[in-house]
């Protein structure tokens, strides 16, 4: 049963850090990434992994998120450092199998606030 299970989201204060964990299973999965969401506003991919490690960031989370991909290809972690107001959504991993599907996660509330 193809299944993508989120953990890690929260309340932090801004500067603070997060660490968002995405684990996927029911297929062989070829590019795993995460989306955000925040109210009123489009879905817009925040960064990407493919499974031989090339990585595409948004400009506004470049140098503050990092994400990361298991030897098993099949977990993805995202670090989001020095956290900001602005990086409140919620958070949605996404994963491209090999045969063209794409799957989403149940998405992860992120709230950055003092």
């Amino acid at each position: 049963q193809l299944q993508l299970v989120e953990s890690g989201g929260g309340l932090v204060q801004p500067g603070g850090s997060l660490r968002l964990s995405c684990a996927a299973s029911g297929s062989i999965f070829l590019t795993m990434g995460w989306y955000r969401q925040a109210p009123g506003k489009q879905r817009e991919l925040v960064t990407s992994i493919t499974r031989g490690g090339s990585t595409v960031y948004a400009d506004s989370v470049k140098g503050r998120f990092t994400i990361s991909r298991d030897s098993a290809q099949n977990t993805v972690h995202l670090q989001m450092n020095v956290l900001k107001p602005e990086d409140t959504a919620v958070y949605y991993c996404n994963a491209a199998d090999v045969i063209g599907g794409s799957y989403w996660g149940q998405g992860t509330q992120v709230t950055v606030s003092s």
